[in-house]
């Protein structure tokens, strides 16, 4: 999980921001991305692909990589979503995460910054990056980065949940569960959902 990170630390890259996302898929919601500097490599929790972790175990993980990392959370809501299609919306989130952390750095440390990213994204960072395909799998610094998304995003649902109940996004968190497409079916969607994937869903 330290590869990518070695190699860029002797290339002269010490300080590797990892940057993933979480919310691509689901049929309401936002989309998140988290960009983390880990500011060492040990943790007493399991780092890796959010989605191979517990509930519990994100949980636990997130708040000890807040507490051993420089980080910044970006959210582009379901509406922006709607208004510019979910490839752009995580692009602009990805690039706000990052902006967000690199103004927590010096003129001198970020020359000495390089970005990975989770996936096969394109992004105007003016900051040199490269994307590891499964990244979240392979790069420790990425892992943290899905973990943060994940957990921020599963929050952000789980208070959605408490104004609109009905349509449990305390479980399915948003993504197109059997459960999650019978209950919109019966009672239609709420505002947070988006638009243009409920178009897609109908056509489907």
């Amino acid at each position: 999980m330290l590869r990518y990170e070695r190699k860029l630390k002797r290339r002269g890259f010490d300080l590797v921001i990892g940057v993933d996302e979480a919310g691509r898929g689901p049929l309401a919601g936002p989309v998140v991305a988290a960009a983390v500097l880990l500011k060492g490599f040990y943790f007493n929790n399991r780092i890796d692909d959010s989605k191979k972790l517990s509930p519990a175990r994100r949980r636990d993980a997130f708040f000890e990589i807040k507490n051993k990392s420089l980080y910044a959370i970006a959210v582009v809501n379901h509406k922006q979503i709607d208004r510019i299609n979910i490839l752009q919306a995580t692009i602009s989130a990805m690039q706000k995460a990052v902006s967000r952390l690199s103004s927590q750095l010096s003129p001198a440390q970020l020359k000495r910054a390089f970005i990975i990213i989770d996936g096969n994204m394109r992004l105007k960072l003016g900051l040199p990056y490269q994307s590891i395909v499964k990244g979240d799998a392979r790069s420790l610094s990425i892992a943290a980065s899905s973990i943060l998304a994940k957990v921020h995003r599963d929050a952000l649902m789980e208070k959605y949940h408490r104004v609109y109940p009905e349509y449990g996004f305390d479980k399915h968190k948003g993504y197109p569960t059997a459960e999650h497409r019978q209950i919109l079916k019966r009672i239609g969607p709420s505002a947070i959902h988006r638009k243009s994937f409920l178009k897609c869903l109908e056509r489907i």
